[in-house]
């Protein structure tokens, strides 16, 4: 982190060495608030991120120790660096068992309390790193590559690489499993803003009433858990990117509360009156025509023109097809935990290319998972890929719609059913049986009995 960019509150009730300390962390390039005694702190570090707090241990009213408990109680992002007299060293180690990243004895050298400072900033950017790591892992071990050859892929990838490097915002649409997230990602690698955090926010899993103090956090009391102050992922995410998923889900009591944070930057907590600020670039994505949802008064206008300065429409797999060998050698050499990676024979690689791919990459994907751990001889073949089939039409002539109703045997029709049954799963006997509601004993011995013959 710059140094421009970190903000550090000293707190001190001795006015000459609060001087000295703002003076020289001012002069050396930081952003520096100075706090009288503990109260004025902990009213300071509820209405403003700090990165590190440099506090005094014996200060009148509310003393250090009481200002580490608060801010490590409600404020994640800061770290805290007690500053004591050297007759209070053993105080000092008991709030580094609280939660002090370090102390400082009084009198000190300006080359020791840079040095810890710029130790305490990478202690929390450690901590912020931490906290984004699950979404960064979940990241990598997706499918995480940009795979695919079409012209519909590759449109995607040129629009996204002519606005990774921008500040612009970016609205994401496509039906689910087209890998929004992993579009929105690589425009997050491929930014200005690659080194910082890249928060994720599934807008459609988080209740409505809680959605707003996920995003811009709440204040003790705002509500009956409210049991302390926590900090919202905009903070968290500050100078980093934030990518609101599923957008079209967010409540319309929230919304206009996005769009002033995206026009300013600005954001209150739930049950705060201080207005607070945060550096974050927005990506959202939907798997909703928000131009439709604008119409039906679910979505404001003015919000979708401010997610929608670019949109990158992801293509279902369906219509590019030509990257079904791609994705499913990638999935296979990249993701699959077997020991020996298994092939695809050229059947079932016909079959996955007539599929529809309702679910697109992401069913995709966990049909060749299931393949690859059932298949024998480490070969996928037709009957070890799963898909819920829907009916293929009976052979030219057949026209068994046209005999249901007349003085046709009752065997003749079920026949007819299940021959129709067993081509539209391509001679899957097991689905074959699941759907008819039979054994796969009793199956066989229908195939013999009606001497059903399959090309």
């Amino acid at each position: 982190m710059a140094k421009k960019d970190a903000s550090i509150l000293v707190v001190d009730d001795e006015e000459a060495f609060r001087y000295m300390l703002s003076s020289l962390l001012s002069g050396t390039g930081y952003q520096v608030d100075t706090a009288t005694d503990g109260v004025a702190a902990i009213n300071a570090v509820q209405n403003k991120l700090y990165h590190v707090v440099l506090c005094d241990v014996r200060m009148p009213k509310v003393d250090g120790l009481e200002v580490l408990k608060f801010v490590r109680a409600n404020i994640p992002g800061a770290e805290v660096v007690m500053l004591t007299g050297m007759a209070d060293v053993k105080m000092a180690v008991e709030c580094m068992k609280v939660g002090a990243y370090d102390y400082i004895t009084k009198p000190t050298t300006a080359d020791e309390l840079l040095t810890t400072i710029t130790r305490a900033l990478e202690r929390r950017q450690l901590m912020i790193d931490n906290l984004v790591m699950k979404g960064a892992l979940d990241r990598l071990q997706g499918p995480f590559q940009m795979v695919g050859e079409s012209d519909a892929y590759k449109r995607v990838l040129e629009i996204a690489a002519k606005v990774a490097p921008t500040e612009s915002t970016v609205l994401i649409q496509g039906p689910s499993g087209t890998g929004k997230e992993l579009v929105a990602n690589f425009i997050y690698q491929n930014s200005v803003r690659n080194e910082s955090p890249f928060i994720t926010l599934n807008c459609a899993s988080i209740p409505d009433t809680l959605i707003e103090s996920e995003l811009f956090g709440h204040e003790k009391g705002a509500f009956t858990d409210a049991r302390a102050m926590k900090q919202g992922i905009v903070e968290i995410a500050d100078k980093g990117t934030l990518f609101l998923d599923e957008i079209g889900d967010i409540s319309p009591i929230v919304q206009p509360k996005i769009l002033r944070f995206i026009q300013s930057g600005e954001f209150r907590r739930v049950g705060g009156n201080t207005t607070l600020t945060a550096d974050v670039r927005i990506l959202s994505a939907t798997n909703k025509n928000l131009k439709q949802e604008v119409r039906d008064g679910r979505f404001r206008e003015d919000l979708l023109y401010r997610l929608n300065v670019i949109t990158i429409d992801v293509p279902p797999l369906r219509q590019r097809k030509e990257d079904i060998p791609l994705l499913v050698a990638s999935f296979i050499n990249g993701r699959m935990k077997t020991k020996i990676k298994p092939t695809v024979s050229a059947k079932a690689m016909e079959v996955l290319m007539e599929y529809d791919w309702p679910g697109n990459i992401r069913e995709l994907e966990n049909v060749i998972e299931r393949a690859a751990i059932l298949c024998r001889n480490d070969i996928i073949e037709p009957q070890d890929l799963s898909l819920p089939h829907t009916p293929m039409p009976l052979p030219a002539g057949s026209h068994a719609d046209n005999k249901l109703g007349t003085a046709l045997p009752l065997k003749e029709i079920e026949r007819l059913h299940i021959e129709g049954v067993l081509r539209s799963f391509r001679g899957n006997k097991a689905e074959a049986a699941k759907i008819l509601g039979i054994s796969l004993k009793t199956l066989y011995t229908k195939i013999q009995q009606y001497q059903i013959k399959l090309s």
